[in-house]
């Protein structure tokens, strides 16, 4: 009578899955860092423009991303060291950090389409130029920069909805570097052949006593 026994299988990764898990990381990787620079560049640029009247004339106003709101700026660089900081935590920790990633980019997308139609950076400037304090802005527009800082934040959020997915996935930057704290087996020397002199070289060069004899 032949008895067959049923042997379980290891749980493995399927090649499809360990696909979408490297092209998730690679979208992060780039979602993050390309949304962050996409960010930086539109705060620096114009946001919005107006006139002010001045002395009976039109006085043009003009107010740039930073003049009108620090958030997107601020936040970009949050998601930039959030996006670091997901390879160098794991568990609970990658968890947070991609939350904060996911976070960060939402706060930019409100920031800019909230700052589209803030003039207020240009009232201040309207009052400073006519030495008015109620003075305000006249003939308001805004350019098409907020929308692109929008979609930096939209490109750091998806990068930190595929963090919060498909994060636990990834490899940690910092599990190469751990030490275990086991003790590290001591190199013992290869015993040299005394009738070789390549030999004897060879493990004085090694830092080695080619005599075998321990040290006092």
């Amino acid at each position: 009578m032949v008895l067959v026994t049923a042997v379980p299988h290891s749980r493995s990764v399927s090649p499809v899955s360990a696909r979408f898990g490297r092209l998730s990381l690679g979208l992060a990787l780039l979602f993050g860092a390309m949304g962050a620079a996409v960010a930086l560049l539109a705060t620096r640029q114009r946001w919005s423009q107006g006139t002010a009247t001045v002395a009976g004339g039109a006085f043009p106003l003009t107010a740039k991303g930073s003049d009108v709101t620090g958030v997107p700026a601020a936040l970009a660089i949050v998601g930039l060291a959030a996006l670091v900081a997901v390879f160098a935590v794991r568990r609970a920790g990658r968890l947070a950090v991609s939350a904060l990633l996911a976070l960060s980019g939402a706060g930019i997308a409100a920031a800019a389409l909230t700052g589209a139609s803030d003039d207020s950076a240009l009232d201040e400037q309207a009052a400073k130029a006519s030495g008015d304090t109620s003075a305000t802005v006249a003939s308001f527009s805004h350019t098409a920069w907020p929308y692109v800082a929008f979609v930096g934040g939209v490109l750091i959020l998806l990068a930190g909805l595929l963090a919060l997915r498909y994060g636990r996935e990834w490899p940690a930057m910092s599990g190469r570097y751990e030490r275990d704290g086991t003790p590290r087996r001591r190199r013992v020397a290869r015993p040299v052949d005394p009738d070789r002199p390549e030999e004897i070289w060879k493990a004085l060069d090694r830092g080695e006593d080619p005599t075998g004899a321990d040290p006092a």
